[in-house]
């Protein structure tokens, strides 16, 4: 069984490791107000991280198996062109969840 001080040294550098975390932004918020790579990463952030994760997702659709990927497939069209229709993020991600999930599981 771990002694008391093990455990409270385990929970102290946790706890300054957590507010560290959080603290460093604002800590620099004012040494890159006015930085350009700041403001150029906030509005490609966004975007590469969408851009990966539907690259990955994409990725692991299965066209050999039975469905041959048709849940996801009209999934992503269904998102897009909702998207498109509407531009409206949560409209378009519910429609293709919902019709991936249909597809998927009454496939």
């Amino acid at each position: 069984m771990p002694e008391p001080a093990y455990i409270a040294a385990a929970l102290a550098s946790a706890v300054v490791v957590t507010f560290a975390l959080r603290a460093i932004p604002f800590a620099a918020r004012n040494a890159i107000k006015n930085s350009e790579l700041a403001a150029d990463l906030g509005r490609w952030i966004p975007l590469g991280a969408t851009a990966i994760l539907a690259v990955y997702c994409l990725s692991t659709i299965n066209i050999a198996g039975p469905a041959h990927g048709a849940g996801p497939i009209i999934g992503v069209v269904m998102t897009v062109g909702v998207h498109i229709w509407r531009r409206n993020a949560v409209l378009s991600i519910v429609v293709g969840t919902l019709a991936c999930l249909l597809i998927t599981n009454l496939a």
